[in-house]
């Protein structure tokens, strides 16, 4: 029976590690904790849990007010709760929404609306809640809450590009500059084009290239047939990659120190990655081997094109 839903898909980011880092057994008991807790809030707030899934969660909602300030309250939450664990066992969550006509087979749900939700929660990056369109289109910003679009963006098995917005939801840090975000065009805002963009450029102090997407995958290094020559002794020989999957830039650290990610133009923490991955969209930089904290650290500026 076809039905008109919101569907809410989370995925713990960086699992693996936990998995690696404390044995099979205890690693599955504090996915399972969390995922437990995430199905627990998402009924609490009107949703139905469908299934958890390893280390996500597939919900339902009737409401998409309900499912925007249930995301949104889980991943304060949970953000909160892991600033607590060593670093090396946190679990960031990547939320992805989306509204549309599911079917309801056996209790399961299948559809278009599943399949964004799904994609748009492997694409965002840790921390990040992504919605399509039709999931916000009825749902009002609340303080602390805003919505910014990131644009069409390509998603397997849909004929057409997706507009997509990022939900941003640390609470002291809206800005007015998001808010204007969200009242764009999406049309006009994108250019019409993947948002998640067709090429990269990247620059290093006076360095600046530009990779297409069928290019990738391409390698950022200290070594010098890297194809993106970063020359200091704190960047890895071959120190990380860029993919290009389904229409999106994803940057793979594959480094001793680890990497940064910041996103300009918006409010979220840096993106620390220690052999992770994270999608990249519009414009930011990448910290190679040290935090941006330190000053001279050196410091790639990238931009989806």
């Amino acid at each position: 029976m076809g039905v008109h839903t919101t569907v809410v898909f989370t995925d713990l980011h960086g699992s693996t590690a936990v998995f690696e880092a404390l044995g099979n057994a205890l690693a599955t008991e504090t996915v399972t904790q969390i995922t437990t807790w995430v199905g627990e809030q998402c009924v609490q707030s009107g949703g139905r849990l469908v299934k958890t899934l390893g280390d996500g969660v597939l919900a339902m909602f009737a409401d998409p007010q309900s499912a925007v300030n249930a995301v949104v309250e889980i991943q304060r939450a949970h953000s909160k709760r892991i600033m607590r664990s060593p670093a090396a066992l946190r679990m960031p969550m990547r939320i992805g929404v989306a509204s549309g006509d599911v079917e309801i087979v056996a209790g399961d749900c299948y559809g278009d609306a599943v399949n964004v939700a799904s994609r748009l929660c492997d694409l965002c990056g840790p921390y990040q809640i992504w919605a399509n369109e039709a999931a916000l289109s009825a749902v009002s910003e609340s303080p602390g809450m805003t919505f910014r679009i990131l644009g069409p963006i390509n998603i397997r098995g849909r004929a057409e590009p997706c507009t997509v917005y990022q939900i941003e939801w640390h609470e002291e840090l809206a800005s007015d500059f998001l808010t204007m975000q969200g009242d764009l065009d999406p049309a006009h805002a994108a250019g019409e084009r993947d948002a998640l963009g067709r090429e990269i450029e990247l620059t290093w102090l006076t360095t600046t290239k530009r990779f297409k997407s069928f290019e990738l995958p391409v390698q950022l290094g200290r070594v010098r047939d890297a194809d993106f020559v970063v020359n200091d002794p704190r960047v890895s020989r071959i120190h990380a990659r860029l993919e290009w999957r389904n229409g999106s830039v994803v940057f793979v650290d594959a480094s001793s120190y680890g990497s940064w990610v910041r996103f300009l133009g918006t409010t979220g923490s840096d993106v620390l990655l220690r052999r992770e991955e994270c999608v990249l969209h519009g414009k930011g930089e990448l910290a190679l081997g040290a935090s941006f904290s330190d000053a001279s650290v050196p410091t790639v500026s990238f931009n989806i094109l």
